[in-house]
């Protein structure tokens, strides 16, 4: 299984981005695919996850309202479009698989390479 993350950049605070996590080796469908971030000098934490053939999204409460999570089945990846970017938003954020959705870093599988995202204000 790999996944390759993309789509970070450099933005404004109030701005939008969108991350793509591709996935080979397994259908997105079947496997918790979460995207986390770590921001310098602090811990990796989640930011949201989606699972099953449902679909099913899960977020964090800082991102709740902002953070959109998708599936692509045609591309067998997952987005996830980022609004009303703040400043503390910055981070280098991965995407990961796994076989649920859990805020614990080290129950996830599989990892992406990271793509960073700068929040300017």
């Amino acid at each position: 299984v790999q996944l390759q993350a993309s789509g970070g950049g450099l933005v404004q605070s109030g701005g939008s981005l969108r991350l793509s996590c591709a996935v080979s080796g397994v259908s997105v469908d079947r496997r918790g695919i979460g995207w986390f971030r770590q921001a310098p000098a602090k811990a990796r934490e989640g930011v949201s996850c989606i699972i099953g053939r449902h679909h099913t999204p899960f977020y964090e409460d800082f991102v709740k309202g902002r953070f959109t999570i998708s599936v692509d089945n045609a591309k067998n990846s997952v987005d996830l479009l980022m609004n009303s970017l703040k400043p503390e938003d910055t981070a280098v954020y991965y995407c990961a698989a796994g076989a649920m959705c859990t805020t614990k870093v080290d129950e996830w599988f599989y990892w992406g390479q990271g793509t960073l995202v700068t929040v300017s204000s």
